[in-house]
C-alpha cells in the first residue's frame, strides 16, 4: 500500500477523533477554515473553479466570483468535516439534527411499490442525506466509485451504509439496479459530472453544452420508476433541511430523443438549485471539458448504460 495512502489515512482517522468531540456548530465552523485554506494554497483547483463560474455567472464582477469560490471551497471543508461528525452520532442524534420537506410527496412515490430513482448532484451535503434519508423512510442503493485511496474507501463505505444503505460498484451495477427496482428498492445517482462522450448525452447545463450520463432516464424509461430529485441545505447551528422535490415527468412520447430530454428535465432541476445556492456545488470539478459533437446530441437510445460515475465521491439521496 502507497505511503501516501497511508499518510491520507491517518490525517482522516485523527481528524475524525477530533470532530467526535466537538459540537457539530463547531465541526461546520473547524471545516470552512480548512476549505479557505484550501483555496488559499491549492491554485488549479481555484482556477478551474473561477474558469467555471465566469462562464455561467459572466455578469457578476471578478471580486464576487472570487468570493464564491472561496465560500465554495470553505463549504466543501465543512461538508467533509461534517460527515465523519454525522457518522459518529446515534440514529437518533442523526434523526434530530435533519428537517425534512416535502415527505408527503415522497411517502406517495414509495407507496407505489416500483422503486425511486432517487437524483442529485455534487451539491449541499448529499452523503448525509442519503444516510438521513435510510432512517426516515427505507434505505436506498448508492451508486458510487471507489476511492483510490483503499483505507479511505473502506472508512467512507462504513459511514455510508452506517443507516442501512448499501453502495452498488460499477461492476455489474445495471443487474444489480434493476433488480432492486424490481424488488421495489430505491436507487440513488448523481448527475452532475463530466463523462466521456461514449457514455454521454448531452444536455444544456448553465447554458453550455455538458456531458451528462444517460443512465438515470434510460433506466426510468426501461422500467417506469419515479425519478425525484432531493437536495440537502445547510442551517444554523449544524443542521440540516432535506428537500424531496416534486417527481420529474418523463417526456409523453416515446421518441428517440427521449433519453436526451428527460434528462435535460432533471439537469434543468440541478440548475435551478445551483443558481439558489452557487457556494454548495462542486465548481472546482472541469464539469464543461469538450464540445458537443458537429453532427448534433447524441442520441443514447432506449437502451440501458450505466457509465462509471465521474466522482469518486458519488452517492446520493
Amino acid at each position: 500500500m502507497k505511503l501516501r495512502h497511508r499518510l491520507e489515512a491517518f490525517f482522516a482517522g485523527a481528524v475524525r477523533s477530533i470532530v467526535t468531540l466537538l459540537p457539530m456548530s463547531a465541526v461546520r465552523r473547524l471545516g470552512r477554515a480548512v476549505g479557505t485554506f484550501v483555496y488559499l494554497i491549492d491554485r488549479p483547483h481555484r482556477r478551474i473553479a473561477l474558469e467555471n463560474l465566469a462562464n455561467a455567472f459572466p455578469g457578476r464582477p471578478l471580486a464576487e466570483r472570487r468570493a464564491l469560490a472561496r465560500r465554495m471551497f470553505a463549504h466543501f471543508g465543512a461538508l467533509l468535516f461534517e460527515l465523519l461528525k454525522f457518522g459518529s452520532w446515534s440514529r437518533d442524534q442523526m434523526l434530530a439534527a435533519v428537517d425534512h420537506e416535502g415527505e408527503d410527496r415522497i411517502r406517495k412515490v414509495l407507496a407505489q411499490g416500483r422503486g425511486v430513482l432517487f437524483f442529485t448532484g455534487h451539491f449541499g451535503y448529499w452523503e448525509i442525506q442519503a444516510m438521513a434519508h435510510a432512517l426516515r423512510h427505507e434505505p436506498v442503493s448508492l451508486l458510487a466509485r471507489p476511492l483510490d485511496n483503499p483505507i479511505l474507501d473502506a472508512m467512507l463505505e462504513t459511514i455510508r451504509t452506517s443507516t442501512g444503505n448499501r453502495v452498488i460498484q460499477r461492476r455489474g451495477a445495471v443487474r444489480r439496479i434493476l433488480r432492486d427496482l424490481a424488488a421495489g428498492r430505491s436507487v440513488a445517482i448523481l448527475i452532475d459530472q463530466h463523462l466521456h462522450e461514449v457514455d454521454a448525452v448531452y444536455v444544456g447545463f448553465f447554458q453550455r453544452p455538458a456531458a451528462t450520463t444517460s443512465a438515470l432516464a434510460a433506466l426510468a424509461l426501461r422500467t417506469g420508476a419515479p425519478v425525484v430529485p432531493v437536495f440537502a441545505l445547510p442551517m444554523p447551528r449544524g443542521r440540516y433541511r432535506l428537500i424531496y422535490e416534486h417527481q420529474v415527468e418523463p417526456p409523453l412520447a416515446d421518441t428517440p430523443d427521449a433519453v436526451r430530454e428527460f434528462t435535460q428535465r432533471c439537469t434543468d432541476v440541478l440548475e435551478m438549485y445551483v443558481r439558489r445556492h452557487p457556494e454548495l456545488w462542486l465548481w472546482m470539478h472541469r464539469r464543461w471539458r469538450d464540445q458537443e459533437p458537429e453532427s448534433g446530441i447524441r442520441d443514447p437510445g432506449s437502451g440501458v448504460r450505466i457509465p462509471g460515475p465521474g466522482s469518486r465521491h458519488a452517492s446520493c439521496p
